[in-house]
């Protein structure tokens, strides 16, 4: 099963580059170009202008931001901005943080881990990826052959191994950072040699499932097959045969995993007459809650959603709740997909109201067409007030044990149906790949 190894990271020295909170940014594919240009100002050291660097009119293939980036690391490197470590170690990351009034605590542990085909069903995927996201990557990958942000990925714990390990690294970390948002970023190097071959022997009986970063695993993958055609092979232990990681508990409290709301605009008169009661009892059972409060109306969701796959339709004049019924369950068992996808809320969604109700296809949902998406809840709900909005539809987060079952039966799941909470942060270690 999965190949977890420590790793020689590197870290930025804080007695030359200073408070390391000034050298950290979110994941890529978040950052704004307002973000960007705020973290190229912040610290003449933050990891922005490797992992995302500016693009300039005057840039071609050989002067660019990929060449940039290599130049930056290399520089760096020199300078001993950025030191690697020693000693082969595993890192313990812990994120602290707040959602919706509550306090969490989610625990990573960062390693390199070896690079599987899909189909050897050791790392296991649950949606597909876009190939221009893909090519961005690759082409940093080739000119910095560095991992400057960890994918995210989950495994099962059931008797707690690594958690009681973990929690013993988690006294007296080594870093300690509150980013701009006010969370908190915590890591220890682990680097004792029993512990390291007590976490090896442990994810080698595992598979692996990704939760955010398909696409830069798919290019790590094409990556590696890159440099194994170059150089007419890899040694087993190069180090473009591995990836960096941020390995998570599937039952670690601090994984959330938060709803993403549908709302629906350019919708016909047609399509809004099915959406009345009458014509959605066919799929489903049909209950008002015109007259609940926000709140009561999310804890009846939730009620309905632990029995079967529920969901709230909000127009400005109405609010159903919809429980899948018999039918609707009967219908979805002719997806084509798997009995997991089929009990996902959020398919239901798409294919007996999206497709079979209102006629939005998959090729329209792909294409933005009717269909936009909001993750807080207020939100949605203020684009119905303002017309932004003709329809709201209200989810629930998804645990990703559904997401894991998903993958394990080889599926895919709908498209915008995970977002994960909280981001892993980038430029706390960084993972070479020679």
């Amino acid at each position: 099963m999965a190949d977890v190894q420590p790793l020689h990271g590197f870290r930025f020295a804080q007695e030359l580059v200073g408070d390391p909170a000034q050298t950290i940014t979110p994941p890529f594919d978040v950052i704004s170009p307002a973000a960007q240009t705020r973290y190229y100002e912040r610290n003449p050291y933050n990891i922005i202008r490797l992992e995302l660097g500016k693009t300039y009119p005057t840039d071609d293939a050989f002067n660019n931001n990929y060449a940039r980036a290599a130049t930056t690391l290399a520089e760096w490197r020199l300078e001993g901005v950025l030191r690697q470590e020693q000693t082969l170690c595993y890192y313990l990351y812990q994120q602290r943080f707040s959602y919706a009034g509550q306090s969490y605590i989610r625990t990573s542990l960062l390693a390199r881990v070896r690079l599987e085909p899909w189909d050897a069903q050791v790392i296991l995927p649950h949606e597909h990826t876009r190939t221009k996201d893909k090519e961005d990557r690759l082409q940093l990958l080739r000119a910095c052959s560095t991992n400057f942000s960890p994918i995210m990925c989950m495994y099962d714990d059931p008797q707690g191994r690594i958690r009681r390990v973990l929690a013993h690294y988690a006294e007296q970390p080594e870093v300690h950072i509150q980013d701009e948002v006010g969370e908190e970023h915590l890591l220890q190097p682990i680097t004792d040699a029993q512990q390291i071959a007590l976490i090896q022997d442990f994810f080698a009986q595992r598979q692996l499932y990704i939760a955010d970063g398909h696409h830069r695993y798919t290019t790590a993958l094409n990556y590696r097959d890159e440099i194994a055609a170059q150089r007419g092979g890899l040694s087993s232990q190069d180090g473009a045969n591995f990836v960096f990681m941020a390995l998570i508990d599937v039952d670690d409290p601090g994984m959330l995993v938060l709803p993403t709301h549908r709302l629906l605009f350019d919708l016909t008169e047609e399509q809004l007459r099915q959406l009345n009661a009458e014509q959605l009892a066919t799929n489903f059972t049909v209950k008002s809650l015109t007259e609940a409060t926000d709140e009561a109306m999310q804890e009846r969701l939730a009620s309905a959603n632990q029995q079967q796959p529920s969901f709230i339709i909000k127009t400005a004049e109405t609010t159903l709740l919809l429980t899948i019924n018999d039918h609707g369950q009967q219908l979805m068992k002719e997806s084509g997909h798997s009995e997991a996808w089929n009990a996902l809320d959020v398919a239901v969604v798409q294919k007996l109201l999206l497709e079979s109700q209102l006629q939005i296809t998959a090729e329209d949902v792909a294409a933005g067409h009717h269909i936009r998406y909001e993750h807080e809840t207020q939100q949605a709900l203020q684009a119905l007030q303002t017309g932004a909005a003709q329809v709201v539809i209200l989810l629930q987060g998804i645990p990703f044990r559904k997401v894991r079952d998903v993958a394990l039966a080889d599926d895919r799941m709908p498209q915008k149906s995970t977002y994960l909470y909280p981001k892993l942060i980038t430029g706390l270690v960084i993972n070479p790949l020679w």
